[in-house]
């Protein structure tokens, strides 16, 4: 997957996380040169990395399975309800459930999965792993969100991103005050570099 520092700031990438890659990559001027998200995350880590990904065009499905891989992180803290909703749409992207069953999930993980985000937000240590992979659910799913205003609406992405966030979203509440938040990290580093690394 790759990005350019021009649409990093077209997308209003923070200052201090720009300067600190501009600082790695050698440059005092922005410029259209492709930029691996690799790079970006040798160079500014997890969170920098999962945030950049909104400036990479096209690789919604990658985008999509790499947020159910952070959830199944914190499966073990969800309701059945979000645990089914993360494996339909595993399923689903295996051809092995429907969009109809995907649908279904996505609104039994959902019906309080709002609460709990927004509790999760205002509460929780912003580097415990569940609301890293809360964040990363959210981001996907507004990608979804953006492609289908930008009249290119796609259903099946839409429904997957969505079941995925209201699933995450449930844990992250439970996991505010989670231990191990260094592993977790570690592995959904691991995640996405090995997700990166097969999409050069």
């Amino acid at each position: 997957m790759k990005t350019t520092l021009n649409e990093l700031e077209k997308h209003n990438f923070h200052f201090s996380g720009g300067c600190k890659l501009m600082r790695c990559l050698g440059k005092t001027e922005i410029d259209d040169e492709p930029l691996d998200l690799l790079t970006i995350l040798e160079s500014n880590g997890l969170d920098d990395t999962l945030w950049c990904l909104r400036a990479v065009e096209g690789f919604e499905r990658e985008k999509i399975l790499l947020t159910i891989a952070f959830a199944k992180q914190v499966e073990h803290l969800m309701s059945e309800e979000s645990k089914k909703a993360i494996d339909i749409a595993e399923k689903f992207f295996n051809g092995l459930a429907t969009m109809e069953e995907l649908a279904k999930a996505r609104r039994a993980a959902g019906r309080s999965a709002s609460d709990a985000y927004s509790a999760a937000r205002n509460a929780a240590d912003a580097n415990a792993p569940a609301y890293a992979a809360a964040e990363a659910a959210r981001k996907a799913y507004n990608a979804a969100a953006e492609a289908s205003w930008g009249g290119t609406y796609n259903a099946d992405a839409f429904e997957a991103a969505d079941a995925a966030y209201a699933a995450a979203a449930e844990a992250a509440e439970a996991a505010a005050y989670a231990d191990a938040k260094s592993e977790m990290q570690a592995k959904q580093t691991e995640i996405l570099k090995k997700l990166l690394e097969e999409t050069v």
